[in-house]
């Protein structure tokens, strides 16, 4: 059975002879891998800034859901860029060491914009903001297309991968790939994204047969059935799915020979999701991939209530799913090649509303990998202000100072694309000054 979701998703039949000396990892591979935390994630209790101002301006205006100041709740850290404290979730316990070893570093109030926008501008409705903010559906779709006053058809990763893809050559395995189901994220123009369920086996039913001759019968029928050419289009198009499906299924279970995945990976959706990853990267000297995106995502963010207990939760099958991952990319030497980030489709108000917030705008990331300049933060911490400088209104809720685009630029510059290349993928990039935040 195959959960692919497009005609020519996979073109696998050159891999079915490669033996597992084609494991190794091709010097030039590079991999950017988006874990999207639907819901929109409180970014401001997954790290807070911890000098006493800002400190005591966040604990007044949070009221009962502020983090404690203390170390049980809030691991320190410090910006090596102007040596500012901060402190992250506990729930983060596991990729805090990466922040002092350089590997991890956060993007502050990062959202959809059109082109930078001030308090005065936004109220006054003096400029071009992003359509139906605060709507789940659309704010999800404009931070996975990149789009953020238009309907699109393709993502920013899909056309990413679109503009690197030249550099695969042949090879044919998915230079996209969704582990949770259809991404617009993943979608290029040119590329087509590939749907994966972790752990799920793609092998066809009704095959073990006993004696072993009728169920290689059985197999040599299957065989001629996919592959003959009955002159009707859709039913040699889901031939040939079906067909991809199984030579990707016999790929996937080989991906622990020679060597094997060692990391053990936490048991959760995302942890099941990052280990998928993990074992097509381990891949790619089979496949012959040399630039790949992936999508993982990770629900229930939208913590209207009882967000306190919530949210560490989530935050700590998040840390403990990357800490896996990250390790993963280190015992196959890819570490810096490598880039996980996080998404969310907004922020939340730092003004809670009973035990828990709303729906927000700018949002604080995490990036992560060997190639980032860590122990940093990148952009500018809103004021901790009700109607404030960064207020969209008078709830806390952050226009964002960073730009998606600028973001996106950041890490596609990172994985090959020209200058010349990134206006096509990130229309707006043209508006803001830094088209590269330089975090990796």
């Amino acid at each position: 059975m195959s959960t692919f979701s497009r005609r020519d998703l996979l073109r696998m039949s050159a891999f079915s002879a490669v033996n597992a000396m084609a494991q190794s990892g091709a010097s030039d591979y590079k991999a950017m891998v988006c874990v999207f935390l639907l819901g929109g994630n409180d970014g401001n209790n997954m790290v807070v800034p911890m000098t006493q101002t800002d400190f005591d301006a966040y604990k007044a205006i949070r009221g009962n859901l502020a983090l404690p100041d203390n170390s049980a709740k809030l691991l320190a850290v410090q910006s090596l860029a102007d040596g500012k404290p901060y402190g992250l979730n506990d729930g983060l316990k596991g990729i805090q060491p990466l922040w002092g070893q350089g590997k991890l570093a956060v993007v502050a109030n990062m959202g959809n914009l059109v082109k930078p926008t001030t308090r005065a501008e936004y109220l006054a409705n003096a400029g071009p903001v992003p359509t139906n903010l605060f709507s789940h559906s659309d704010q999800t779709a404009q931070m996975q297309s990149g789009f953020p006053n238009t309907g699109a058809g393709t993502g920013w990763a899909g056309r990413v991968a679109d503009a690197a893809n030249a550099m695969n050559g042949a090879a044919s395995f998915p230079a996209s790939v969704s582990m949770s189901g259809p991404a617009l994220f993943c979608t290029g123009g040119v590329v087509q994204s590939a749907s994966l369920i972790p752990d799920y086996d793609l092998s066809v039913y009704g095959m073990d047969l006993w004696p072993a001759t009728a169920a290689a019968a059985r197999k040599t029928a299957l065989q001629e059935l996919l592959t003959f050419d009955s002159g009707m289009a859709m039913v040699q198009a889901a031939n040939k799915v079906r067909q991809d499906a199984a030579n990707l299924n016999a790929m996937l279970k080989d991906t622990g020979a020679s060597p094997p995945l060692v990391t053990t990976f936490p048991g959760t959706s995302i942890g099941r999701q990052l280990q998928q990853v993990a074992k097509i990267i381990h891949l790619r000297g089979a496949t012959g991939m040399k630039r790949q995106v992936f999508f993982c995502a990770l629900g229930g963010f939208d913590t209207h209530g009882s967000q306190g207990w919530t949210h560490w939760d989530l935050l700590t099958q998040l840390g403990d799913a990357l800490t896996a991952f990250y390790q993963s990319t280190v015992d196959q030497g890819v570490a810096g090649q490598v880039t996980s980030f996080t998404l969310s489709e907004f922020g939340r108000s730092l003004q809670p509303s009973g035990s828990g917030s709303d729906h927000g705008w700018g949002n604080h990331q995490i990036v992560l990998g060997g190639a980032v300049q860590g122990g940093r933060v990148y952009g500018s911490f809103p004021t901790f202000a009700l109607g404030g400088p960064n207020d969209s209104g008078s709830r806390g809720v952050w226009i964002p100072t960073t730009a998606t685009d600028q973001f996106g630029a950041t890490l596609a510059s990172w994985f090959g694309l020209t200058a010349g290349q990134l206006p096509a993928v990130f229309l707006n990039l043209g508006n803001f000054a830094q088209t590269n935040l330089g975090f990796v």
